[in-house]
């Protein structure tokens, strides 16, 4: 560990010896860095991060932590001998609610507007949602200038107002800004701090800010957040990439994934391990005691707290719903369908209103192995879209969603959706919730599909749905589902709760009889996608358990 400083090196030992708990993204990201300074070009600049930690004495933190002192340093002073470039410009930073995430982020503002690190007009534009996360951080070195030890020698070296805090000596400036992306095309920032990065559905107003980077030297971005209900946004995106790095041997290409959880949700019974989503709880005896307090409420009634599984454990927790299945189940959904042409298939269909959204599902098998196309609309018409939490706008451009502009769906949209698959796959059997099928009746019929006429299409009752529910839930914890990179069918099924449909007589309240599928939400929670791989479920036996390929049609020749 050459050119290494002694503060990053006795955290990673700390971990590896087991005097500090970490999981098993820490321990990865541990033996990365190590890699990289023992194969890569490039230093850690000991006098700067001693400077930067000794500011901490003007703020009223009792120490800084390990992991404090890890992170700054990565982030802020390791640089490439050849370029002097930061070698991680790029910071993810995931920790348990109450570790000091926004006292960190005031640390590295007035670290990097410093002096210390000798960039002229070095901005720090902390970026948030609301006004109040966004400020916080600012309010928090504010708060600490102010103090009666602190004020008369820092008012030397800088100025603020409640809005901002200048370095008069570098002319930084360190301010708070809301998530408007309205006249922030001029920004030069040096670096921009994401402020609970979990609440962001899109990269809109993220790439705004960060587009004013690199008119400075040494531009860095920094994402600090808990975990949040947000999903395929942009934290789970840096969540992928994250793995990819710690796991798969992906370049890192200066990206530093910061991320502490729980490894499994079963090692929230053992308080030991709390520390590996929250590196800040040995040091801070309050907070544990009032984390204990939150466990047991929780352990007695998740539903009255979800938010202890995800925002002090890092882990997403559907307590308050019952949840189809993990979300770890869901992300392995994202593997490569092999060239199903000629496969036999069936399909399903779902909507609710065709002036909202519709979804088409093929369903293949080959074993235990399920593979499925889906594809949806979406009617521009909705009165839905304002409330949707997802970036269908950035799907639709990809080609994962169908924007349809007009009043409303028209059912030819989705039979010849349909129609056009029939070229390529053997379509056995079609389903269909029967409170749908008055609408499309007409119109799947000239395609060659009547429940009477044709007798290869089923009208799906909630009954239907009970008896596919577990072999759904196998395929899911099974893993065996493989639909490409869908987002927008991955999205579905997290919006989907599954609902008690019937008890036993003289059962008690753990014992929840048969589910069928529902919204978690009923305006922003679209499920149409999920629901249509449903229905193509309940006609899963039309299918051969080996691939079976269409037979091509062919003459009859007479000699």
């Amino acid at each position: 560990m050459m050119n290494c400083s002694q503060h990053l090196t006795e955290f990673m030992e700390d971990v590896k010896s087991g005097k500090i708990k970490a999981c098993k993204e820490i321990k990865a990201l541990i033996d990365h860095v190590e890699y990289c300074f023992e194969n890569e070009d490039i230093y850690a600049d000991e006098v700067q991060l001693e400077k930067y930690i000794s500011l901490a004495r003007y703020f009223p933190f009792e120490t800084i932590f390990p992991w404090q002192k890890f992170v700054i340093g990565l982030h802020d002073c390791v640089y490439w001998k050849e370029s002097g470039m930061p070698r991680w410009p790029d910071l993810l930073c995931m920790l348990g609610r109450g570790a000091g995430k926004d006292g960190t982020i005031a640390l590295e503002s007035v670290a990097l507007s410093s002096p210390y690190n000798g960039i002229p007009e070095y901005d720090v534009d902390i970026c948030a949602n609301n006004e109040e996360q966004a400020l916080r951080p600012a309010f928090d070195i504010i708060n600490a200038f102010e103090m009666p030890k602190n004020i008369k020698k820092l008012k030397k070296f800088f100025y603020w107002t409640k809005e901002k805090i200048v370095s008069l000596k570098t002319n930084s400036t360190i301010k708070g800004r809301t998530n408007n992306p309205k006249g922030k095309d001029g920004l030069r920032s040096g670096i921009v701090i994401f402020n609970e990065i979990h609440q962001y559905e899109d990269y809109k107003n993220i790439n705004v800010f960060t587009t004013g980077l690199g008119k400075k030297k040494h531009p860095r971005r920094s994402y600090y957040t808990t975990q949040g209900d947000v999903r395929e946004g942009p934290l789970d995106n840096l969540l992928e990439e994250a793995e990819g790095i710690l796991f798969g041997g992906d370049p890192d290409n200066g990206f530093l994934p910061f991320i502490c959880r729980l490894d499994s949700k079963d090692e929230v019974h053992d308080e030991s391990n709390w520390e590996k989503a929250n590196p800040s709880l040995p040091y801070l005896p309050d907070l544990k005691e009032e984390m204990r307090k939150e466990y047991r409420e929780w352990a007695k009634n998740p539903q009255h707290l979800p938010a202890f599984m995800t925002k002090r454990m890092n882990l997403p927790d559907g307590a308050l719903e019952i949840k189809v299945t993990d979300w770890e189940n869901i992300a392995a959904t994202n593997k490569i369908i092999p060239v199903l042409h000629r496969w036999s298939c069936t399909c399903g269909i779902d909507y609710m209103k065709v002036t909202d959204f519709a979804s088409v599902n093929l369903h293949f098998r080959k074993g235990d192995e399920r593979f499925d196309i889906n594809h949806s609309w979406l009617c521009l018409h909705s009165k839905d879209i304002p409330r949707m939490k997802c970036p269908w706008k950035e799907w639709a451009e990809e080609g994962k969603l169908t924007l349809v502009d007009d009043v409303e769906i028209h059912p030819t949209v989705i039979t010849e959706y349909i129609r056009e698959a029939k070229k390529d796959y053997d379509i056995k059997m079609l389903a269909l919730d029967d409170f749908r099928f008055a609408l499309l009746s007409r119109y799947l019929r000239d395609i060659g599909f009547d429940p009477k006429i044709y007798k290869n299409m089923k009208l799906v009752r909630p009954s239907d749905i009970m008896k596919v529910v577990p072999v759904i839930d196998s395929c899911f914890v099974n893993q065996w589902f493989n639909w490409d990179d869908n987002p927008v069918l991955r999205w579905a099924v997290n919006n989907t709760k599954l609902i008690r449909s019937g008890r036993r007589l003289g059962a008690d309240d753990a014992d929840v009889g048969n589910f069928v599928y529902g919204k978690i939400e009923a305006k922003s929670r679209k499920t149409d996608p999920f629901l249509a791989l449903v229905a193509s479920m309940t006609i899963e036996d039309a299918l051969p358990a080996a691939p079976r390929l269409a037979v091509p049609k062919m003459g009859v020749y007479t000699y």
